[in-house]
């Protein structure tokens, strides 16, 4: 990047910006590459191979319940059973390969945003039906990567993986070698905005070959946590649940920023969903940036053709690519903060969740209903990465207009030398008024605690009871700031309006909250999604229940101590719990064994005189 000097305006001011474009050197701007390799029409096509893995994948799995379907045909001894490509809830075990996973279909993705997989000439009311065919595709073309992870076979599904992946990583490479500039405004464009695809589909191939080098050491039980009811990370926070609470320091960075939980992990739709937001985001950006350049050349070229007549664009247009470049960062930073965020924020409410509050919740979802939370799973990740993608366009767009309204206002008078005159206008326009409606709203609340409250009951109370005082002065009071109030209502509306359509727009892309008032709640869907995900883990994944049902499937004798025997919980007796706890659990499981002793049991007798 080099300055821009206006050599065609000799009377226009030589600025040097750091942020400019050198246009005339950029001589391959002109020049564009023909695409050999239709992303689009090879996914149509990727569908043969696709289809043939997972039937291959399908023959391997066994029915674990006999149907009558393998009665008559007893030949294939329960085979053609289910390929789950990914498993939604509950699921920890391998999360950055998974989050890679979805790493490598984010151009994809982006492609099914821009609706390039709609046929030309489609009409209109076709579209909706266009698109979802379109992504059903990318879900069954991207199906066996997915799949060939998540099977049981480590011999067969790490050969089918690397060859599908191998498949998209050639295809890959070659369409960035025979067109790196896809556009022609920026040069090796595709190397820029493809290389996330290529590095996560490098990982995808080394993962594939490591677990079919130590397929022996996983299938004799070297990985045994898949098949663990209750993982070790929810034992060990049973376990500190028992315990007593223990006061550790942490640091500057744990208590304001981030606190580490070792018995808590993200699940691998939560880590997939945050890599696919992340890789889209800077795919998006990286558009953005072509598409801009090719808007600000434009602008160039009309202010060449504008000059001539006497008229010049050149300081707008530089004013226009200095603020656009620093949004561009602040609202990047933004997006990435959000996605974070919404990371701790989902460990928060879960546990709040798994300690029985709600209070965070609003109250119209306390009780959702089961089939939205289901739903809920299905449309959290995909909804994340669109609100994401919005969310930055919008708060982009505000940045931008809140920078522009700088650049006019400060930066274009200090250039033209009138910055004194313009702020005087702006004193006498919008300030003066604005400090007037302010001292009038300070001198009311000034007053009506100075002369119309009575005094404080006791003298260490903070503020004064609500209790009138002067009362014939406060209805005078009332009357003739009656009028004023009705302009200081008009200005409080419009900044009420402001500030609604400034934080909404600005936490467009926080799912994990609300932006609509108190009572419309359920109107948000995008917080539907949020409350219906986080019920269903909190249900299928909640370690109190899990440990506890653990604890049951476990009963061999009566004996309560070679019930709990597990591989990561110790015996109630290691345990420091109180007497009067295992007496409790003993009468517990007496009762639950003996259920005809209820009746016998000694009932606390009502006080009539409490």
């Amino acid at each position: 990047m080099k300055p821009l000097h206006n050599s065609t305006n000799e009377n226009a001011e030589d600025t040097d910006w750091p942020w400019q474009f050198d246009y005339d050197e950029v001589e391959y701007t002109n020049v564009t590459c023909k695409d050999t390799i239709d992303i689009p029409l090879l996914v149509h096509y990727s569908l043969i191979p696709a289809v043939i893995f997972i039937l291959v994948l399908s023959f391997f799995e066994r029915h674990r319940c006999k149907k009558k379907i393998d009665k008559k045909m007893g030949c294939l001894k329960g085979r053609f059973g289910f390929v789950v490509p990914l498993d939604y809830i509950g699921a920890f075990t391998d999360r950055w390969t998974y989050g890679f996973s979805y790493g490598a279909i984010a151009n994809t993705i982006i492609l099914l945003f821009r609706e390039e997989f709609l046929p030309p000439g489609i009409p209109p009311w076709a579209k909706g039906i266009g698109l979802l065919a379109g992504a059903l595709e990318v879900g069954l073309s991207y199906f066996p990567i997915f799949a060939c992870l998540n099977t049981r076979h480590r011999t067969i599904g790490p050969i089918l993986g690397f060859l599908y992946t191998l498949f998209w990583l050639s295809v890959t490479l070659v369409d960035i070698i025979i067109c790196p500039h896809e556009t022609g405004y920026r040069q090796y464009e595709k190397v820029i905005s493809h290389w996330p695809s290529v590095l996560c589909l490098l990982f995808l191939l080394c993962r594939f070959i490591h677990i079919f080098i130590f397929r022996n050491r996983i299938e004799d039980g070297g990985n045994k946590e898949p098949n663990i009811f209750l993982p070790e990370h929810q034992a060990n926070h049973v376990r500190r649940l028992l315990k007593k609470p223990e006061d550790i320091k942490q640091s500057w960075f744990q208590t304001h920023i981030y606190t580490w939980d070792p018995c808590f992990k993200f699940p691998n739709r939560i880590i997939g969903s945050s890599v696919l937001a992340l890789f889209c985001l800077y795919i998006f950006i990286t558009s953005e940036l072509s598409g801009f350049k090719y808007v600000l050349q434009n602008l160039k070229d009309l202010d060449k053709m504008l000059i001539i007549v006497g008229i010049s664009l050149s300081n707008i247009i530089n004013a226009i690519e200095g603020v656009w470049f620093f949004t561009t960062i602040f609202s990047s930073f933004t997006m990435i903060f959000y996605i974070f965020h919404i990371l701790a924020c989902y460990r928060k409410h879960l546990k709040n969740l798994w300690a029985g509050n709600k209070t965070f919740l609003p109250d119209s979802f306390h009780a959702p209903k089961p089939s939205q939370s289901i739903v809920a799973i299905a449309r959290y990740s995909s909804c994340q990465v669109a609100y994401i993608l919005w969310g930055y366009m919008i708060v982009h767009i505000l940045q931008m207009c809140i920078g522009m309204i700088f650049v006019f206002l400060v930066v274009l008078p200090i250039q033209a030398g009138v910055f004194w005159e313009v702020l005087q206008e702006l004193l006498i326009a919008t300030v003066i008024p604005f400090v007037i409606v302010f001292l009038l709203v300070f001198l009311q609340t000034k007053f009506a605690t100075k002369f119309f409250l009575q005094d404080k009951i006791l003298p260490d109370d903070k503020e004064k009871p609500l209790a009138l005082n002067n009362r014939k002065a406060f209805q005078n009071f009332n009357y003739f700031f009656f009028f004023n109030n009705v302009i200081v209502g008009f200005g409080s509306c419009l900044s009420r309006l402001t500030r609604s359509l400034f934080v909404g727009s600005w936490l467009i892309a926080r799912i994990d909250r609300t932006i609509l008032p108190s009572g419309f709640e359920t109107m948000d869907s995008g917080y539907k999604t949020w409350i219906g995900m986080l019920y269903v883990d909190h249900y299928h994944s909640n370690p109190t229940l899990l440990g506890f049902c653990y604890v049951l499937s476990k009963f061999r004798k009566e004996d309560l101590n070679e019930a709990i025997e597990c591989e990561h919980f110790t015996t109630l007796n290691d345990l420091q719990t109180s007497t009067r706890a295992k007496t409790r659990w003993y009468l517990f499981y007496t009762l639950i064994r003996n259920p005809s002793l209820t009746k016998y049991r000694k009932q606390k007798q009502p006080d009539y005189y409490t």
